[in-house]
């Protein structure tokens, strides 16, 4: 098979590490891959998958309107080239004209059921892509139940050609990190000594930060030694994060520390009190999954797919402010809870592995050639 990871951004985030995953697992199984990508992105590749064909594509399509071109008209070469029986396109888009089957991977189905949390721009284009791909790939792939149900709710897909695969974690990242590797991220942050709850995700809509702003702040407001809030992610689209985080009285900290190093993201979410993603929905839900394995207690959302991450080993609450502080205070007042869920949370992010979701890939590419 070729897998097409010329999407994959700079700062890797969830696309990033969902094809990272899956092309190791693939790699170690021994599978006859070739992988195409971005030149800086080549070495990469290639130690994480040594037997596969890695094939660098040219400088131009860094940039996203030359990479759609290029997927079009240069991408079924490659796959000539290489003698791929199937294509995996793993971020919506895909060639028309593979000459071959395709596979697509479509991350979820927020497009369709939460237009006004997209961008005006983004959302037309990747409701297109999904619609495509829906109608013309051999096969789609979803990273869970919710997503597939979703895509045949909204758009009348075809439950038979959408095969489940979910994501895995990479526990040479993310396993319970050591004291020092809190400390050092602590210390990163001007936090020495100083507990906080941490939020690992690109600050978007959907994520519903300024909800969680707004409910830290009640849930922490009257503590003698309030937490801090770290919003750490990449800079999404939402204006009322600011607006939010301007009302937050002046004894309390937000800290909004950017992109992390790959590196610190263990300590980072292993030093929180609690991880809080209190998201409007998600196709799968990787920093939950992440955090569970760093040994925190998460409070998330019971929508869409998270329960299908989270099952009884994270604490949830609906999405509104004020359900959010209750439920944060409640964890913060409960030493006991917190720690049951955090070794709860280690035991079921187990359940999730990269082998495990390379193998329904691989079920998917076999019933696209197969037909």
């Amino acid at each position: 098979m070729l897998v097409d990871a010329t999407a994959v951004p700079a700062d890797r985030g969830g696309v990033g590490r969902y094809v990272d995953g899956l092309i190791a697992a693939l790699g170690a199984v021994g599978a006859n891959m070739a992988v195409v990508c971005q030149r800086s992105d080549a070495e990469r590749f290639g130690r994480m998958a040594p037997e596969a064909t890695i094939v660098a594509g040219p400088a131009a399509i860094a940039h996203r309107p030359a990479r759609l071109a290029w997927e079009q008209t240069s991408l079924p070469l490659v796959a000539q080239q290489v003698a791929a029986e199937v294509v995996h396109s793993p971020h919506y888009t895909m060639p028309l004209r593979a000459g071959r089957p395709v596979v697509v991977t479509i991350h979820d189905a927020t497009f369709f059921t939460q237009p006004e949390m997209i961008p005006a721009v983004k959302g037309p284009f990747f409701r297109s892509a999904t619609k495509t791909a829906l109608h013309r790939a051999a096969r789609c792939i979803v990273p869970s139940k919710a997503t597939r149900d979703e895509l045949v709710r909204v758009l009348a897909a075809d439950s038979t050609r959408i095969d489940v695969a979910y994501h895995g974690v990479d526990r040479e990242i993310f396993h319970v990190p050591s004291e020092d590797e809190v400390a050092r991220v602590q210390a990163r942050l001007g936090l020495r000594g100083v507990p906080y709850i941490a939020f690992l995700g690109t600050l978007e809509p959907r994520k519903n930060v300024p909800g969680l702003i707004q409910g830290w702040v009640q849930a922490v407001t009257n503590r003698a030694e309030p937490p801090a809030l770290v919003l750490a992610g990449g800079t999404g689209w939402d204006d009322a994060i600011d607006a939010a985080t301007l009302s937050v009285p002046s004894h309390l900290r937000v800290i909004r520390p950017g992109y992390l190093r790959f590196t610190d993201l263990r300590g980072f979410l292993g030093g929180a009190v609690v991880v809080a993603y209190p998201s409007h929905g998600e196709g799968f839900g990787l920093p939950v999954l992440e955090a569970m394995a760093c040994g925190t207690a998460v409070l998330t959302t019971p929508r869409l797919s998270l329960p299908e991450v989270g099952g009884d080993a994270v604490a949830y609450t609906e999405a509104d402010p004020d359900s959010i502080a209750t439920n944060l205070a409640a964890l913060l007042d409960d030493d006991a809870r917190r720690q049951s869920l955090a070794d709860a949370g280690v035991a079921r992010a187990r359940e999730f592995t990269w082998a495990t979701s390379a193998e329904a890939h691989l079920a998917a590419y076999a019933r696209a050639v197969n037909g």
